[in-house]
């Protein structure tokens, strides 16, 4: 299969087992624009270089916590480990995955350990495991999404991180 037909049949599945896109406060992002990480560098003469657009985004309580980067079911699952960590570190976010359907790898940015996994992690079993001590004004942060005009419009990447960073000093 191709990435396109491994991400329909294995991955998508998966993700909803797991309750991704189920459990309401829980989003899937697919590819283009709303999973652009950024334009790509500006070059001399005006032309951008290529754009980094992650595979998927997981997102709870309006709260991005994972990068899924996906291969074709054919490819070794770590062929997608460096671009999950690169979009991972751009985004600021703890935990990436990367997978060809069948197998699973999980990322950890601050501890570092990396190992195969059965399953995605739920979305509170991942809130959970990124925001391990309990925290009021988090949740209260959580349920007011970022204004995105229905759609058109999004924060840049370093403007999201530094929102959060600001609520998460409060």
């Amino acid at each position: 299969m191709n990435e396109a037909e491994t991400r329909a049949e294995l991955i998508d599945p998966k993700l909803r087992a797991n309750g991704w896109g189920v459990v309401e406060g829980s989003k899937i992002l697919r590819e283009r624009n709303v999973c652009k990480i950024t334009d790509g560098r500006i070059q001399v003469g005006g032309d951008r270089k290529k754009p980094l657009i992650a595979d998927y985004i997981l997102v709870y309580k309006g709260v991005k916590l994972a990068v899924v980067e996906a291969k074709s079911d054919e490819l070794e699952v770590g062929e997608g480990v460096a671009q999950a960590k690169l979009y991972a570190q751009k985004l600021n976010l703890e935990t990436t995955y990367s997978t060809n359907g069948n197998e699973i790898y999980q990322i950890c940015l601050k501890t570092g350990e990396e190992k195969r996994v059965e399953d995605f992690l739920s979305p509170q079993a991942l809130w959970e495991k990124t925001y391990s001590d309990q925290n009021d004004w988090r949740e209260q942060f959580a349920s007011i999404p970022f204004e995105d005009k229905s759609g058109t419009w999004q924060l840049r990447y370093y403007q999201e991180i530094a929102v959060k960073n600001t609520l998460e000093a409060i």
